[in-house]
């Protein structure tokens, strides 16, 4: 397993549509390991391909409140969703240090392939709703900040703009802590 650089926002990679992925495929897997790794020294709860630059539809999902352990998921579509709406409060491996309230429809149900090549469909709904909706938005090119107010993303735009700013030293890009989906 590696740590792969995760690309900063705005990398187009970022607004990419991604590919699909063969789920039992072994680049797959170490890829999904890899991805599993990158995400937990960020911090994160959950990262797609698209975070490193990959433009594959593979997220991975680790939710340390819930003990399931980490989750892959190849290829996911959300195919029903709730309407039911509830808010949390999201942020990016890709945008570190920004969050902001957003709010998604609270339960969802996910059509996806697991890592062994089967077919699965899971409902969702809480912080794993939020997750999935959040990271299947990611790899169909729709970064979560497009999904705020114009309000709320022109003050997130400036607080990132101001963070990445005050971290950047002769044009070498420090680190900040952060704790994103």
């Amino acid at each position: 397993m590696a740590i792969l650089p995760i690309i900063r926002f705005p990398h187009p990679c970022l607004e990419q549509v991604a590919e699909p992925v063969d789920a039992t495929a072994p680049a797959t897997r170490q890829l999904a390991d890899d991805l599993l790794e990158t995400m937990h020294a960020a911090p994160g709860i959950g990262i797609t391909a698209c975070h490193v630059g990959i433009a594959q539809r593979l997220v991975v999902i680790d939710l340390p409140t819930d003990g399931h352990g980490p989750r892959v998921y190849a290829n996911p579509e959300i195919v029903w969703h709730s309407p039911e709406t509830a808010t949390q409060e999201e942020g990016s491996v890709s945008m570190p240090g920004i969050h902001a309230p957003l709010t998604r429809p609270a339960r969802i149900k996910v059509r996806y392939t697991r890592p062994d090549g089967t077919q699965a469909e899971d409902e969702a709904d809480g912080l794993l709703a939020v997750c999935l909706q959040h990271e299947i938005d990611q790899i169909n090119g729709i970064f979560w900040i497009k999904r705020l107010s114009r309000l709320r993303r022109d003050r997130a735009l400036k607080r990132y703009a101001k963070l990445e700013r005050d971290h950047t030293m002769d044009g070498v890009q420090s680190t900040f802590p952060s704790s994103s989906i």
